[in-house]
């Protein structure tokens, strides 16, 4: 029997700890193969090499395409869109997959459903439905209609796919499989932070014994140029409230040099007292930082996501996250220093919350793979309504 090739483009960490799971699962299916290509910031040293973690868990890239033109602005954004509408129906043509899987919102999955659309190949697409602010929001539904097949995380996602004129007969309700990650994670792991973390990235180092927050910070793409402020605010109320901090660099979107350049500003200022800045780690080291920490800071979805399977307070600044289905763990706050520190010090008063599945129980992958073994489309797609 033929097994059927399933394609997986990742573009970013991100994207990474998105799909994993399901490549795990689509690699061990009998009756499918994977096929992955690595692209975009995934194989750029300066966002940490996303690559070598692949490979380290035992996938082997069939490609690898260099998409992202630097400066990281709105016209690079957009023409790094292009240049990876350009290289991978090349890939996809040597490739020939029978579906090509894509994930969430990223310019990346743009590029990757353009390509696989007018090219005739099916496209299924994860964590389409949500809500959430930036340009990711119209990347996000947009995909959802070149998609033939969709795997959503939420009730309400999977709602509002629907709504969007797909058939209900190919949107499957799954979960996300970053969950899968994070449930396989708590499972088989102890949450012990080794002071040997600090072997890698730069900074300060601190007793990991004591309270500390995570902040995680991307740009704003509709909110572009005000990175740097955005930032700095974020970094000020954390040394206000007097906490240890582990920071991570920013993702490769329109402003991310922006935060960058307020990060390394923060630094030579010498206001980096213990305070530590990884460009990039292991999902089993992150995941275990979300269960130490007292608090994740910023406006990153793992908060929403991964934070409501865990239970880590979260306090999320500004839009970036607008309206996107969450659990009790978040305190929504506007980018105002004080209401960022009182938002802080309630979370670390407050401690961990009870877990709330609202992202998925942690089979996500294995669905995802099982469906993708069955399920049966029309390339010619029409709108039910």
């Amino acid at each position: 029997m033929n097994k059927k090739k399933i394609c997986v483009v990742v573009g970013s960490r991100a994207n990474y700890s998105s799909i994993k799971s399901a490549m795990r699962a689509i690699k061990e299916h009998p009756a499918l193969e994977l096929q992955l290509i690595v692209a975009a910031s995934a194989v750029l040293d300066r966002y940490g090499s996303v690559v070598n973690l692949i490979e380290k868990d035992g996938f082997t890239p069939h490609a690898r395409v260099t998409m992202l033109i630097e400066g990281e602005t709105p016209a690079t954004m957009a023409k790094s869109t292009g240049l990876g509408l350009i290289e991978l129906p090349t890939l996809f043509e040597q490739l020939a997959p029978d579906v090509v899987l894509t994930v969430g919102d990223r310019f990346e999955t743009m590029a990757t459903t353009l390509a696989a659309a007018y090219m005739n190949i099916p496209v299924a697409h994860t964590m389409g439905g949500e809500v959430s602010g930036t340009i990711d929001e119209s990347i996000r539904h947009a995909v959802t209609k070149f998609a033939h097949i969709h795997f959503p995380a939420s009730p309400g996602a999977r709602d509002r796919i629907i709504k969007l004129g797909e058939l209900p007969q190919h949107v499957h309700l799954v979960g996300c499989p970053r969950i899968d990650l994070v449930a396989d994670i708590l499972k088989n792991s102890t949450c012990t932070i080794s002071e040997q973390l600090f072997d890698i990235g730069v900074g300060e180092r601190f007793p990991v014994d004591e309270p500390f927050v995570l902040i995680s910070q991307h740009p704003v793409t509709t909110e572009y140029g005000s990175g740097e402020a955005q930032i700095t605010m974020t970094l000020e109320a954390v040394r206000e409230q007097g906490l240890a901090a582990i920071v991570l660099w920013p993702n490769a979107d329109a402003g991310s040099d922006d935060i960058s350049r307020g990060i390394r500003k923060w630094r030579e200022r010498k206001l980096d007292d213990r305070m530590h800045f990884f460009k990039n780690l292991p999902i089993d080291v992150y995941v275990n930082l979300m269960r130490a920490t007292a608090c994740l800071i910023g406006n990153s979805s793992s908060g929403i996501r991964e934070g409501a399977y865990i239970g880590t307070p979260v306090v999320n600044i500004g839009t970036r996250q607008n309206m996107r289905d969450r659990g009790e763990n978040v305190i929504e706050v506007p980018y105002d220093k004080k209401q960022i520190s009182d938002a802080i010090a309630r979370q670390v008063k407050h401690g961990r919350y009870a877990m709330n599945p609202l992202y998925g129980d942690g089979s996500a992958g294995r669905k995802i793979a099982d469906l993708l073994a069955t399920e049966q489309v029309d390339v010619q797609k029409c709108i039910t309504y």
